[in-house]
């Protein structure tokens, strides 16, 4: 990448003669937020990635998830943060966002107004409802990322960069302050911290954090434990691997009371008996059924299309190819019906080779896709056949997913709106 200017905008400062800088809404080790207006006074906040402080190495890859961040905010929900543009400024990408005047949840809590938790809780269940039907996973599920909108609304925010694989990749480098460090582990479930080994990045992510986030914003205490230093790092996440943790403190509160069905839910450590989809984690939520019909999904993305005219395509929604697409049907050859994906390593041919540069969660052989000519379905089955291993068939080592679903060798039909999950990377099917 060309090199990098600094950016220390101050308020009162003109960005690009557009916006005047207002105040500094926030600081984190990738980005800056302000608030800013334009010439006819409205506001926005606008958030800048600070590229001149990551090593240049991976300056590329932050500034492709800025950019699927930006998309993310497009998704048409009233739970989630609104991105209006993005650009460059002094050779710095940025993004401009809807201005959300009441704040974050952290600060209405610690400024001791009345929370009205049920219908806070349900709206930050609607944003990750939407986030995840669009084929997206937060990841970074805390209270400094849910803003209150003008009307009183819980919307997300900071989408795909601090939660971000990525992150620990660098945090040693970039990561000044221990405070960031131990506020985002606080919220990771343990299939995302255990050093070997790490479970395919799934719903239940977000779920493990909002169980987390909960638990935190009505006790004023993390449910595995203090996080001031390393010692106390590894103690919260054995905790955590454990389901070690205060449940008198919750249930000794009114709210957590009613609460206390869907933070175990959420809070199990193993992935897969965790509640797995935010409607299984709705349903536990007290008086959601009265609530529930003031809300609709996203439905304007107009890639999705359920109607199937010629066949199926799977589009990646996140990963590092974000939007390439691969018609299944135009890539049959000859009497062929099978399909085989998995990590693009060079040496293992398969049909569909996903790119995987920043982490190494995807097999060399991971799921295999076939058409039933009786039924024109398509069906994902996780593993491969492998001519050259005593055993035939090798399953995956991480797994694959269909929504929240583990496939396995026996398979299951696809069809359109169905998230695949495939490590790090999420696909969508849709009809074309």
């Amino acid at each position: 990448m060309e090199a990098v200017n600094r950016c220390d905008f101050s308020p009162g400062d003109f960005i690009d003669n557009k916006y005047q800088i207002l105040a500094i809404l926030g600081e984190g080790s990738f980005g800056k937020v302000f608030s800013v207006k334009d010439a006819g006074g409205a506001q926005y906040a606008f958030k800048i990635l600070k590229l001149w402080a990551v090593p240049p190495d991976i300056r590329k890859k932050l500034t492709d998830r800025f950019d699927m961040e930006f998309e993310t905010g497009q998704i048409n929900s009233n739970y989630l943060v609104h991105s209006i543009a993005h650009g460059y400024t002094n050779t710095v990408p940025y993004i401009l966002m809807e201005f959300c005047s009441k704040g974050n949840l952290l600060q209405l809590v610690k400024s001791g107004r009345q929370v009205d938790w049920i219908k806070t809780a349900t709206e930050i269940l609607y944003g990750l409802n939407d986030l995840h039907r669009y084929g997206k996973v937060h990841r970074d599920l805390k209270p400094e990322n849910v803003l209150f909108k003008d009307t009183g609304v819980a919307a997300l925010t900071d989408f795909g960069i601090a939660g971000d694989r990525n992150k620990r990749l660098t945090e040693r480098r970039v990561w000044g302050s221990p405070a960031q460090i131990f506020g985002t582990y606080a919220y990771m479930p343990p299939e995302q911290v255990m050093a070997n080994r790490e479970a395919t990045v799934l719903p239940t992510t977000d779920i493990f954090s909002f169980g987390v986030l909960m638990y935190f914003m009505i006790t004023g205490k993390l449910p595995f434990g203090s996080l001031e230093n390393e010692n106390d790092l590894g103690v919260y996440i054995k905790n955590a691997r454990e389901e070690n943790w205060d449940r008198t403190t919750l249930k000794n509160s009114n709210t957590g009371k009613l609460f206390y069905p869907a933070i175990a839910g959420s809070l199990k450590a193993d992935f897969k008996t965790r509640l797995q989809t935010v409607d299984e984690v709705l349903r536990l939520i007290p008086a959601y059924s009265a609530r529930e019909s003031s809300y609709k999904a996203p439905d304007n993305n107009t890639d999705f299309q359920h109607e199937i005219k010629n066949g199926l395509l799977l589009r990646i929604m996140q990963g590092e190819e974000y939007k390439k697409t691969y018609k299944l049907n135009d890539l049959l050859k000859g009497k062929n019906r099978v399909l085989t994906v998995g990590r693009n390593d060079g040496e293992t041919v398969n049909t569909i080779s996903l790119t995987e540069n920043q982490s190494s969660y995807i097999s060399r052989m991971h799921c295999t896709l076939e058409l039933d000519y009786a039924t024109k379905n398509w069906w994902i089955r996780d593993g491969q056949w492998d001519k050259n291993s005593e055993q035939g068939w090798r399953n995956s080592t991480n797994g694959t997913f269909v929504n929240s679903t583990e496939v396995t060798k026996a398979g299951m039909a696809i069809s359109p709106g169905d998230i695949i999950s495939i490590g790090d990377i999420k696909l969508r099917v849709e009809g074309y």
